[in-house]
């Protein structure tokens, strides 16, 4: 693979119910809703599940995902392809934690951080 190894752990509040934020993140028809430009495959379950395994594009990168734990109050995700590594996210009443690592040539940390804003707006205005 090519690119740099890169880290970034992001912690941010919300004004949203620990259930809405689950929601959010284990839902795909949600996730459509907020976490653009990052495209979803087409065919996705109602909620993720443990061993799901999904496709993404953002632009032309494809990135594989495969759901390696998910409960009531986490998701890790192990990707491959334009980023080899993980994703997790912890999430409870009123805050939300996204940690990413892994190597390639996108910028996780702006990626991540763009992400978790429009989380926080979505969340926001959802009401």
């Amino acid at each position: 693979m090519l690119g740099i190894f890169q880290q970034s752990n992001l912690r941010i509040e919300l004004t949203a119910s620990e259930a809405a934020i689950a929601d959010s993140l284990t839902r795909p028809a949600q996730l459509r809703r907020w976490l653009w430009p990052q495209r979803l495959a087409e065919g996705l379950p109602e909620r993720l599940t443990p061993g799901l395994t999904y496709t993404s594009w953002l632009g032309p990168v494809t990135i594989h995902h495969r759901i390696e734990q998910l409960d009531s109050h986490r998701l890790r995700l192990l990707l491959s392809h334009g980023i080899d590594g993980y994703h997790e996210w912890s999430w409870g009443e009123g805050w939300v934690q996204s940690r990413l690592e892994g190597v390639t040539v996108l910028p996780l940390n702006l990626g991540q951080t763009l992400s978790l804003l429009q989380l926080r707006q979505f969340l926001t205005h959802r009401k």
